[in-house]
Order: C-alpha cells, then sequence, then structure tokens
C-alpha cells in the first residue's frame, strides 16, 4: 500500500478537533486513578502485581522493595535474602494490607516498631527464618492480628509481653525451635489470648509442662495444643493428661499419639507417653475422665468440657435419666449457667451418680459424660456430722483413760498401809451400784491400833468359783428421812473387766 503521507499521520489527532482532546483527556484520567497509575505507585521491579496482590517471591532481593503501591493487601516475599526488617520498611502507611509473607530469607532481626504502618495486618508469616527471640511488645501493633507463623526458627527465648494486644489471635505456630519454656500462664485466665484457638509448641526443648495449668484449660484449646517432638519426662500427671487426650479424641494427641514421647530415667530412648499405665517404674494408673467429688450440702459444678466451638445448643441428663430443664423449677436443687455448666446445690446422696452433657455443633455433635461422687458428711460449718471411724476413735480413747485412771489413780485413804476396810456407808440403790466408782470400800482404822491388811477369811465361794475377800456387814440402822442404803458388792466392779479381783 502507498506510505502515508505524513499529514495524513498527524490528521486524526487533528482531525478529532475537540472531540479527540476530551477523548485523550479521559484516557488521561483513567490512566491515573488506575493501580497503576502514578496516583497508586507502580509496580517494582522483579515483581508480579495482580489487582491488589504484590508478588515478589524468589527475586533475590535483600530488602523490601520501594516504593510500594499504597493499594497493596497481599505481600509476598518469601525466597529472599531480607535479613533485616527494619522500622522503615514501609515509608507510608499501608491501610489495606492484611498479608505479608516473609519466610525463607534468613530474617534475624524485627524492629519492634516494624509493624507500626501495618495496623490491620491479619494474617504474618516469619517462618523458616533466623529469629532467635521475641522480645517486649514485640506484636503488640497488631491489635486485627488473626494468624503468627513462627515455625522453624532459632528461637530460644520468648519475652510475655510479645504477644501483648492481640486479641484476635486464634492461631500461633511455634514449632521446631528452641523454646525451652514457654509462658503458658498467658492461656491461664483467657484475658491475655482470648481467640487463641491453636498452640504449636512442638519439637522444641520442653522438658516439663504444669500439667494442672493444662489440664484447666478449655477443650476446644487442649484440642490444638500440640506438644509432641518435646523431651518431655515421663511422669503420671503427663500419662493422665495424654490419656485424657485420647479418650476425648483430641487432635493433638490422635494425630500425634505416636511422637507424644517422654524420657524415663535410665532408660535407652523415649518412650510413648500412653504406654506408661502399668509400666515400671512410674506403674501409673488408668485415668478416668471426669470425676468430681463432694459431700452433703455442698454446691458444686458440672462443667460441659466441649472441644467444639460455635455451639448451637447444649443440655444435661441426670444420672436417673431426666432431662435437667433450661430454667430450673421451684424448688430444684439444679440450674444451667450461661456458660453451658450445670449446678448441684445443696447435694444428697442421691444426686451421686453419671451425669451427661449433649452438646450440638455446627458439623457434628459430641456427649461428655461427669461423674459426681457424694460423701455421706458434710465438710464444714459448725454443725457437721464427724466421721464415723473418727467418733469410734476417740471414744475407745477415752474408755481405755478411763479405765487407766480407774486402775491407777484410785485413791488411798489409809495413812500407812492399803487394805484396811471401812465401815460401809448406808444402802442405796442409785450411786453407790455404779460400775466406775472410783470410791471403793476401806476399813476405818482403830486409834491406837497398827493397820493390819484385809482379811483373807471367807464364808463361801463367791462369783466365779472364787472366795470373797471380807464381808458385807450389815450398816447399823439409821434414823431420818431416808430409807437404809444398800451396800455394794466389793466385786462387782472387778468382775466387769476381769475375771480376777482387784485389790486396792
Amino acid at each position: 500500500p502507498r506510505p502515508r503521507h505524513p499529514r495524513d499521520a498527524a490528521g486524526p489527532s487533528v482531525a478529532m478537533g475537540d472531540g479527540g482532546r476530551a477523548a485523550a483527556l479521559l484516557l488521561l484520567a483513567l490512566a491515573l486513578l488506575s493501580p497503576r497509575g502514578s496516583a497508586g505507585g507502580s509496580c517494582p521491579p522483579r515483581c508480579v502485581c495482580a489487582s491488589n496482590i504484590l508478588s515478589c517471591s524468589q527475586a533475590v532481593l535483600s530488602s523490601v522493595p520501594s516504593p510500594l503501591p499504597r493499594f497493596t493487601a497481599v505481600l509476598d516475599l518469601s525466597h529472599n535474602n531480607v535479613s533485616r526488617l527494619r522500622a522503615d520498611w514501609a515509608p507510608g502507611r499501608l491501610s489495606h494490607l492484611h498479608a505479608l509473607l516473609l519466610s525463607h530469607n534468613g530474617l534475624s532481626f524485627v524492629s519492634t516498631e516494624a509493624f507500626a504502618h501495618v495496623p490491620h495486618l491479619r494474617h504474618l508469616d516469619l517462618s523458616s527464618n533466623r529469629l532467635r527471640a521475641l522480645e517486649e511488645n514485640l506484636f503488640s501493633d497488631l491489635a486485627e492480628l488473626e494468624v503468627l507463623l513462627l515455625y522453624n526458627n532459632e528461637i530460644s527465648t520468648v519475652d510475655r509481653t510479645a504477644f501483648d494486644n492481640l486479641g484476635r489471635l486464634r492461631k500461633l505456630y511455634l514449632g521446631q525451635n528452641r523454646i525451652a519454656r514457654f509462658p503458658l500462664e498467658l492461656l491461664r485466665d483467657g484475658s491475655r489470648l482470648p481467640q487463641l484457638a491453636l498452640l504449636d509448641l512442638s519439637a522444641n526443648r520442653l522438658h516439663s509442662v504444669p500439667v494442672g495449668e493444662l489440664q484447666a484449660l478449655p477443650a476446644w484449646l487442649r484440642d490444638r495444643l500440640y506438644l509432641h517432638g518435646n523431651p518431655l519426662a515421663c511422669t503420671c500427671p503427663l500419662f493422665q493428661l495424654v490419656a485424657r487426650g485420647h479418650r476425648r479424641r483430641l487432635s493433638a494427641v490422635l494425630d500425634f499419639q505416636e511422637e507424644l514421647r517422654c524420657s524415663l530415667p535410665g532408660a535407652p530412648a523415649p518412650v510413648a507417653v500412653l504406654a506408661l499405665a502399668g509400666r515400671q517404674p512410674l506403674n501409673c494408673s488408668e485415668a478416668r475422665e471426669a470425676v468430681l467429688e463432694g459431700h452433703l450440702g455442698d454446691t458444686v459444678t458440672l462443667s460441659c468440657d466441649t472441644r467444639l466451638r460455635g455451639v448451637r445448643a447444649r443440655h444435661w441428663v441426670t444420672p436417673g435419666g431426666e432431662r435437667v430443664p433450661e430454667e430450673g423449677g421451684n424448688g430444684s436443687s439444679a440450674a444451667l449457667l450461661a456458660n453451658g455448666s450445670l449446678q448441684l446445690r445443696a447435694l444428697r446422696p442421691e444426686d451421686a451418680g453419671t451425669y451427661a452433657c449433649w452438646v450440638a455443633g455446627p458439623l457434628l455433635n459430641e456427649t461428655l459424660y461427669v461423674e459426681l461422687l457424694v460423701h455421706n458428711f458434710t465438710l464444714h460449718g459448725p454443725h457437721d456430722t464427724l466421721n464415723t471411724a473418727y467418733t469410734t476413735l476417740v471414744g475407745c480413747i477415752l474408755s481405755v483413760v478411763l479405765v487407766l485412771i480407774y486402775l491407777y489413780l484410785t485413791p488411798c485413804r489409809c495413812c500407812c498401809c492399803r487394805g484396811a476396810e471401812k465401815p460401809p456407808g448406808p444402802r442405796d440403790d442409785s450411786i453407790n451400784s455404779s460400775v466406775l466408782s472410783t470410791t471403793p470400800n476401806h476399813a476405818a482404822g482403830v486409834p491406837g491400833e497398827p493397820c493390819r491388811s484385809r482379811s483373807s477369811s471367807a464364808t463361801g465361794p463367791g462369783q466365779n468359783g472364787r472366795f470373797k475377800v471380807g464381808g458385807t456387814p450389815q450398816p447399823p440402822p439409821r434414823h431420818g428421812p431416808k430409807l437404809q442404803r444398800k451396800v455394794s458388792d466389793p466385786d462387782s466392779v472387778s468382775s466387769v473387766f476381769s475375771d480376777t479381783p482387784i485389790v486396792v
């Protein structure tokens, strides 16, 4: 074809006139408003931009590229050589950024102010680097963070304030590090990390864990508390914790039961924690799921410790098979609490048994069983009854003391010797017939005459074929309003406790 005339080449723009200039201005405005335009920032070299995603993976970068487009929502800087993350890595505020990937960079330093410009970050991946410590308030600027990946580093020190202000954190991965102690007290009351549902501490250097505190954690957190691959010392409490998790089919135990091992003293290799049942030298007993003890009149709370989150409905069933109403009726001792627990007030012996809590979750259901033991006595209070065994023991001790007092502490009224008879008192049917009377009959001494022993002569056989010592003289007649008193048999007391008469 014939070549175009130069005037023809410039002709279109001239021929368009005012309409052409309007169209050109419109195209320029669209270009300026475009994310790739100068107003939003251009895509950095060696990076790929797709909508609001900026991928600079495997770009052999030694620092974060600058400037970064302000529209960036996902920034992938993995598999590079960014060894230090300073506070000025993002000179401007990236209010749209919600995911930052920095894995496999040889990262050894992260400034405590590194995340001040990305307040809406929800996903942070710092895995497979060379971090050695989590400093104080390192992530405190990330109030909206939900997932934090720190596995496969060299972390040995974890400051308890490193996770402050992470109220929305749901998953924390710290596996394959060098952690010898993790501040598990952060999980104790649920106020520091209230939304945490997964904590990975596997393949670290933990030698022991606070079993009591871990058992007190809710089951939905223990379901994702990974402790396998640590050099734990074998103990029966550790076995009880793992055995209960296995019976409850918690994922952290069920999926890694072969890796849950511990070290026995003198053993050449670690053994499975679940194999400690009945094994020497610990000989741990089998774990029971949930057993609660109470006393008469106590108030106890049965927890519905489900591993499901997002529970839609739940109800309790008593040992008698009756469903506990949501609103306790008049006179009912059972009450449902707001957190799903069952409270029993003024315990009675018939309240003992196995209670069942039925839970309906979003995907599946779960049934929990709690065994309640009620002791048949009260424990506290001023009017509590005593234990029967304790009462019997006290009674026996008192009886022995009284017998010893009678045998060895009976007073002798003679001035020079024992055995002299005392004229018996008037006969009576009341006090002198007491078995434990501590005033035996003694003969009154004659003034001026030496004391002589009680006569061994007898008039005939007495009780048990023996001869009675002395006689029972008749008292002189007594005049008065009272009748004549009877004299107690001197052999009556000794015949109660022994066949041998007791001579005092």
